[in-house]
């Protein structure tokens, strides 16, 4: 059996081939009685718009790539969420693409999603080839979300403010009464500016001399290893700042298999808010860096330039705040 066409859905719903494609479009310079026809002949056919077709007539395939730095971070489904109910909202669909695995393989990231003519592209986490993006903005609209790199010329930058974060988390510790405070830090720029704002809140209390930081690949076991050898040292901390809620959780892990109990011997604190710290059995304190929200205003981004409007890149910022749950008490 053929598949119903656009003139089968005319012919059923007693209308012209235009006022269908007016439907299908979602035009509201349709009369209701005539649209529900059309819809009720669509759905009786079996009839799906052909988008292949669309997309050579109108030049644009109505889609949006997003390219995940780490399909494994849970903080990117909260992002996700909100980048998508505003790009379906305005009539597009995502595609994903897994940037780490593009690049084991030797690709170029973005590779997969441009051959497949995407309208637009969103960067989700740490900046790829700045030179290869840089391009790419030269042919289709760009825009970084949940990454604080310098973006090309013309790429909007949508992040969390990691710097204000960073300074919640510290004065948040501090005024528990900590003074020995250990920081798991990661990488990139969003890794940059939470260590450094932890150092200068720390020396704005006059605790320079008890700055502890160590980097760490901001996975799991990276946090366990790194605080082993933090909760080893003579004059070990009283409170841990990890640089995401991943790496948190291996702090958690590693205090209690050292016989630590949190949060009276040792104060976590993560950073994302991410399903994983809502979960009762953990209830860790973290920084909330609005993702929903990053995801949101990337997508709002997207649409305007799509929509046309040029002009230097911009960077938005959205405002972080302290989810203060169980796992922070006063220093032991």
């Amino acid at each position: 059996m053929r598949a119903p066409t656009i003139r089968d859905v005319a012919e059923r719903a007693g209308v012209s081939k235009s006022l269908v494609s007016l439907v299908l479009r979602g035009s509201d310079q349709v009369r209701p009685e005539k649209r529900d026809a059309v819809l009720r002949a669509a759905r009786e056919l079996g009839y799906r718009p052909n988008a292949a077709a669309r997309s050579l007539s109108e030049q644009r395939t109505r889609t949006v790539g997003v390219l995940l730095n780490d399909l494994r971070n849970p903080w990117f489904v909260d992002l996700l969420d909100g980048l998508n109910s505003l790009l379906h909202a305005g009539g597009l669909r995502m595609l994903l693409a897994d940037a780490r695995l593009n690049r084991r393989t030797g690709q170029d990231p973005a590779d997969p999603l441009l051959d497949l003519r995407v309208d637009g592209l969103v960067v989700v986490g740490t900046l790829p080839d700045a030179a290869a993006l840089g391009q790419v903005a030269e042919r289709i609209p760009v825009v970084l979300a949940g990454s604080r790199e310098p973006a090309p010329p013309g790429v909007d930058v949508v992040a969390g403010d990691d710097e204000r974060g960073a300074r919640l988390v510290t004065e948040h510790l501090t005024g528990l009464g900590h003074r020995r405070i250990a920081h798991i830090a990661g990488y990139g720029a969003v890794g940059e500016l939470r260590r450094r704002s932890f150092e200068a809140t720390m020396r704005r209390h006059g605790l320079a001399d008890q700055v502890v930081v160590e980097p760490s690949d901001m996975t799991e076991e990276g946090g366990y290893r790194t605080t082993v050898r933090l909760l080893s040292r003579p004059d070990r901390p009283t409170a841990v700042f990890a640089v995401n809620d991943i790496a948190a959780i291996g702090v958690l892990s590693a205090a209690e298999e050292l016989g630590l109990r949190v949060p009276r011997d040792l104060s976590v604190v993560g950073y994302d808010n991410t399903s994983i710290a809502r979960l009762r059995h953990v209830w860790l304190t973290t920084v909330d860096n609005s993702s929903h929200e990053v995801g949101r205003r990337a997508a709002r981004c997207l649409l305007e330039r799509l929509e046309g409007a040029g002009g230097a890149g911009r960077v938005q910022l959205a405002t972080p705040t302290l989810e203060i749950r169980g796992s922070t008490a006063p220093a032991p």
